[in-house]
């Protein structure tokens, strides 16, 4: 994977360790010349992302509408920056830019972006891979109602293999080049 694109929030949330996964991400994708792709901001986990790649040699596209560039919370010094009508225009472009994704933790614009990217590839728009980085284990309660959509005939099997979980970013980024197997994979 050459890009790939990042969601997360606009807010640090409360645990340093979420700003300290989004400096990982900046960093390790910068070291593995890997391009970050986000929404552009300057603020929350999305600017501490976009700094810590750029802080160390990395190339960051930014994607924005410009409703919210004129708003003030547009990241300036990124490495190129697109600058979109609207929030489907950007997520379509984030998608487009981008060779998988991951989803840190956020509020309701990350699980937005979160489920839209995941919903394209279960109508198989696209086949990239999609990984949650569940920091301090934010994502358990999500994951859990995914588990309780499978439970109750909402979701099929192969559903639950369109996306990958992991704790750590270094298995993270191994289980989004493997095949998922959703018998094995320690989420469910």
């Amino acid at each position: 994977m050459k890009s790939i694109s990042v969601f997360c929030g606009s807010n640090k949330g409360f645990d340093p360790a979420y700003a300290a996964a989004a400096v990982e991400i900046g960093q390790t994708f910068a070291k593995r010349k890997i391009r970050t792709v986000y929404g552009a901001g300057n603020v929350g986990l999305m600017g501490i992302l976009a700094d810590a790649a750029l802080e160390n040699g990395g190339e960051v596209l930014g994607i924005i509408p410009d409703f919210l560039k004129k708003k003030e919370v547009c990241h300036t010094g990124l490495t190129e920056l697109i600058v979109t009508r609207t929030m489907h225009e950007r997520k379509q472009i984030m998608a487009d830019q981008s060779d998988g994704f991951i989803i840190l933790p956020g509020g309701f614009g990350t699980l937005d972006e979160f489920f839209e990217i995941l919903t394209w590839r279960q109508l198989r728009l696209h086949s990239k891979p999609i990984g949650i980085f569940d920091v301090g284990g934010f994502y358990q309660h999500l994951l859990a109602h995914v588990r309780q959509m499978w439970e109750k005939g909402f979701l099929r099997d192969a559903n639950l293999a369109l996306f990958t979980v992991a704790n750590n970013l270094p298995e993270l980024l191994e289980k989004m080049v493997q095949p998922v197997n959703i018998v094995e994979d320690k989420w469910l």
